[in-house]
């Protein structure tokens, strides 16, 4: 071999297996990435129990003013995220699945820098004004976008498999649940999930997840529940959660997909006039609200005290789904994760007086569980966050059996599951989701 040939040899070696290759290009993007979108999803979280904090502390101080504050920030929000960001709108899990088709035309409007922004900034003040709300939906819009900027920051072609990695990553980032990311990817992102993403999803997600639990620790979301049931409390039980929690949860998204997809005349006249229609669903929140005092937010706080065996009042759950339904319709930016969570809470605290001798946290999980899964169809993710989030992992089999008891039950109230649904409005007219 000539001395022209080594050379010409070790530049193709350089070229293919060098700091400049693709394979280390992608490599990079795919750390940058998952490291970015894990500190956002952290900043996210102390932005969002900021926002929920000072919210509180003004109804304490004066009761009456979400009958003022809410509606107008409902309105105000919703004008906003129309007139500057209009992909920015609702939960952010729709436009991912939506961007799947078009990776780099999502770049444009749905994965774009200014919408991962306005989407942030919306979702804290959402909360800042009351509104029923979680911010793991938008993690999940925020988390693909940074995802999508990472690969073009280095150079490396925009797939599918990049959006579903950066939204997976994100779902593990803002639950602390690396497992979940997975399942929501395989689940719900990726309705024909292909062996090659295996590898950057997974690679995303546990270095999201090594970001959230280096920096957060290794914190349980709802704090730990080790109690469990016995083989015939749960035999009894399992059935009726899945059954209440599937109806339930699967009316839900019925109301939300009717509101939006549905042709009836009175529906597309307020899906006509969006800001007068946020302002009146600013209200119904704000006075379901000032009734109760415990459906702002998150409802992070009753749902804890509930799987933890407190007494709360049996009107939560119903007060809750209105109050996030009203929100979800209004067309806020904001997710449902965390409301949906807190209502089957409160429907699980129902069954407790159904079943009064079984112990009560077991019994909170199933109808959180059944609920829960109603409403986002996804029964193994449901498991896997619930699980995790309240290391229960005792109570494994009777939560999956709820978990696929609702989701059967929810497909026959709601053939259409929500996320696909709702991706609809973010598809060209043309285009049809898989």
């Amino acid at each position: 071999m000539t001395r022209r040939d080594t050379i010409a040899r070790a530049r193709h070696l350089a070229r293919e297996h060098g700091p400049t290759a693709p394979i280390w290009r992608k490599r990079a993007a795919i750390l940058t990435g998952a490291v970015a979108l894990g500190l956002v999803a952290l900043l996210f979280a102390k932005a969002a129990d900021w926002a929920s904090g000072v919210f509180l502390n003004l109804v304490h101080v004066a009761w009456w003013a979400p009958l003022l504050l809410t509606p107008l920030g409902f309105g105000a929000l919703v004008w906003f995220t129309r007139r500057v960001a209009p992909a920015a709108r609702g939960s952010g899990i729709p436009q991912i699945m939506a961007a799947r088709l078009d990776p780099d035309g999502a770049m444009a409007e749905l994965a774009s820098w200014k919408t991962a922004l306005v989407k942030f900034a919306s979702t804290i003040a959402a909360l800042l004004v009351g509104a029923s709300v979680g911010r793991e939906g938008p993690t999940v819009q925020i988390s693909a976008s940074i995802m999508a900027y990472a690969h073009t920051l280095f150079r490396v072609p925009i797939r599918a498999s990049v959006m579903i990695a950066g939204g997976a990553a994100g779902v593990a980032a803002a639950f602390n649940t690396p497992l979940a990311g997975v399942t929501f990817a395989i689940e719900e992102l990726a309705a024909a999930y292909e062996q090659k993403m295996t590898l950057l999803v997974m690679t995303a997600v546990l270095i999201s997840g090594m970001v959230s639990l280096g920096l957060a620790g290794d914190y349980v979301y709802f704090g730990a529940m080790s109690v469990t049931l016995p083989l015939r409390q749960a035999l009894l039980i399992v059935p009726v959660a899945g059954v209440l929690g599937g109806l339930a949860g699967g009316f839900f998204s019925k109301a939300m997909l009717a509101f939006s997809l549905s042709d009836l005349r009175p529906l597309r006249g307020l899906r006509r006039h969006p800001v007068p229609t946020a302002i009146a669903m600013g209200a119904v929140v704000a006075i379901v609200g000032c009734l109760t005092g415990m459906t702002w937010g998150t409802s992070y706080e009753p749902a804890r005290l509930m799987i933890l065996g407190h007494d709360m009042p049996h009107w939560f759950g119903p007060a809750k789904f209105v109050a996030t339904l009203a929100t979800a319709v209004s067309g806020l930016p904001g997710g449902i994760f965390a409301p949906s969570l807190a209502t089957g809470a409160g429907l699980g605290d129902l069954l407790r007086t159904l079943f009064p001798a079984s112990a009560a946290g077991p019994v909170v999980l199933l109808g959180m569980i059944g609920y829960f899964t109603g409403v986002v169809r996804a029964p193994l993710t449901a498991v896997v966050i619930i699980s995790e989030g309240t290391a229960s992992h005792g109570l494994l089999l009777p939560l999956l059996a709820t978990a696929l008891i609702a989701d059967a039950v929810a497909s026959l109230v709601c053939r259409e599951r929500l996320y696909h649904g709702l991706s609809q409005a973010f598809l060209p007219k043309d285009a049809v989701l898989h």
